[in-house]
């Protein structure tokens, strides 16, 4: 590896300070490297370009953030848990500087995830987006249901009359899909996941549906709702407005160097944080 981009979560206390060493360890052993908040997203993008690996430092928030800046490069991440959750991480803070010269010797395999490409529809304007984790159209501020007419595959499924509905990756199935009741994916899975959220009077079992499929989902006439993206990108929705999902062509790798078998013997453990 020649150059290592290191991604640090700003409010994290002792996040840059950990930055910095692996900076200057990265240094020692003849390896450029950069660093970059985790909320600095048009500089974060800038810089990306003939990256090798990116290491994060924080927690999930931050692996999310930093998987949508590197989706037209494919660069792997590598994941220092520093957050309170940590599910995505690979190494613990204290065992990252040992654990370095592995990666940059090329010791580690390619564990690549699946995304979603999603597309907002609404009256101003027209946005793409890339998403690793989940996709949740949920009510606004006021403490009603919202409908959400869903379609899949441009065939009428179920008009949703619930607080939202969640469209989540397989690795966004141990997230917010997973506490509304859906189930857990293998996490290189293709397929992905339509979970309603607090479903009244209305269809409330949760899908899983082929990589082939194509979901719109549309707000109701008379309804305001919230869309969000990996839990950090949040626009309003006004009723008519609808989001397109479906498979990306992109992918999210991760460098890791853990057994390959390790997933399901941490499971539990991760769950329960």
């Amino acid at each position: 590896m020649k150059k290592v981009g290191i991604i640090y979560h700003p409010l994290n206390e002792g996040t840059l300070s950990l930055a910095q060493k692996l900076a200057g360890q990265l240094k020692s052993a003849a390896v450029d490297s950069w660093l970059c908040s985790a909320w600095e997203d048009k500089q974060l993008c800038h810089q990306i370009s003939g990256t090798d690996l990116m290491l994060t430092i924080g927690g999930d928030g931050t692996i999310l953030r930093t998987a949508q800046a590197v989706v037209p490069h494919s660069v792997p991440i590598t994941g220092i848990n520093m957050g309170n959750l940590g599910f995505l991480t690979e190494l613990s803070a204290d065992e990252a500087a040992d654990k370095l010269p592995a990666l940059l010797a090329g010791r580690g395999w390619i564990d690549e995830r699946s995304m979603l490409e999603v597309e907002l529809n609404t009256a101003a304007k027209k946005q793409q987006f890339f998403v690793l984790n989940d996709v949740v159209i949920a009510r606004g501020d006021i403490a009603r249901i919202i409908y959400v007419e869903a379609i899949i595959n441009g065939q009428p499924l179920t008009t949703y009359k619930a607080d939202g509905v969640i469209t989540a990756t397989a690795t966004g199935s141990t997230g917010y899909a997973l506490a509304a009741g859906g189930p857990i994916l293998p996490p290189q899975a293709k397929q992905f996941l339509l979970v309603p959220i607090m479903p009244h009077l209305s269809f409330g079992s949760s899908l899983v549906l082929p990589l082939e499929t194509e979901v719109e989902l549309r707000v109701g006439a008379i309804h305001k709702a919230i869309f969000s993206i990996d839990g950090h990108i949040s626009l309003p929705l006004g009723g008519g407005d609808s989001i397109k999902i479906k498979h990306s062509l992109a992918k999210t790798r991760f460098l890791r160097i853990s057994p390959r078998d390790s997933y399901y013997a941490t499971l539990e453990q991760k769950l329960k944080g």
